[in-house]
């Protein structure tokens, strides 16, 4: 469910505990302390609970443009260190807790699909994590689970996530409200054209050198 907006609003309307929830998270926008909600919900996210940060991020954003960077960086701050603890459970305690966490939101399928990815790609898999649908906790605990090195796990986190979450305040600076409705529509599909991007890089890359 690492969807956005409108996509995440279709995703969770047959679901009304995660409706309310989504709008709880909404609701932090105009709060003093809505920088650090937005920071513990990146973290929450990266691990175990179901509502992307662009959620809050975008918000925070339209409300104050001229915060946005700074509000991304808080964001990626967040989820990496939610990362980390994603990587921990799947090290330590994919049976009592990940397996649990993954069966809850029904992204077990989603986990076979991961460790292809980590067969084929490794760490580079994180990378792309940080840009697909695919929820970001399901990469975070399969590749403590897989045990990649986590020094190189958390750069490739990093990278993507920031990438990612400064992709969206960039474009909230640069062009305002005026930019909202087509990120609501499109932003997934343009997260997917940068993976292929990626992923074709590193291809030639491989085929190149």
């Amino acid at each position: 469910m690492n969807t956005t907006l409108v996509e995440q609003k279709q995703a969770i309307r047959g679901f009304g505990w995660i409706r309310r929830l989504y709008h709880w998270v909404l609701s932090w926008a105009d709060s003093p302390w809505a920088a650090w909600v937005l920071l513990v919900l990146a973290f929450a996210e990266a691990s175990f609970f179901p509502i992307p940060p662009d959620v809050l991020l975008i918000a925070l954003c339209l409300g104050k443009p001229g915060r946005s960077l700074w509000y991304a960086v808080v964001c990626s701050v967040g989820s990496i260190a939610g990362a980390a603890a994603g990587y921990w459970i799947g090290l330590n305690f994919f049976e009592v807790a990940g397996r649990p966490i993954l069966e809850f939101y029904g992204a077990m399928s989603r986990y076979a699909q991961v460790q292809e990815l980590y067969q084929t790609w490794d760490v580079l898999a994180v990378m792309v994590a940080g840009f697909t649908p695919i929820p970001f906790k399901v990469f975070t605990i399969a590749a403590g689970v897989f045990e990649l090195n986590f020094s190189t796990f958390l750069g490739a986190a990093l990278v993507s996530r920031a990438a990612r979450f400064l992709l969206v305040a960039a474009l909230i600076w640069w062009n305002g409200p005026q930019i909202r409705d087509f990120i609501e529509r499109y932003f997934n599909w343009l997260t997917w054209v940068f993976t292929a991007l990626l992923l074709g890089g590193f291809v030639v890359l491989k085929y190149a050198m």
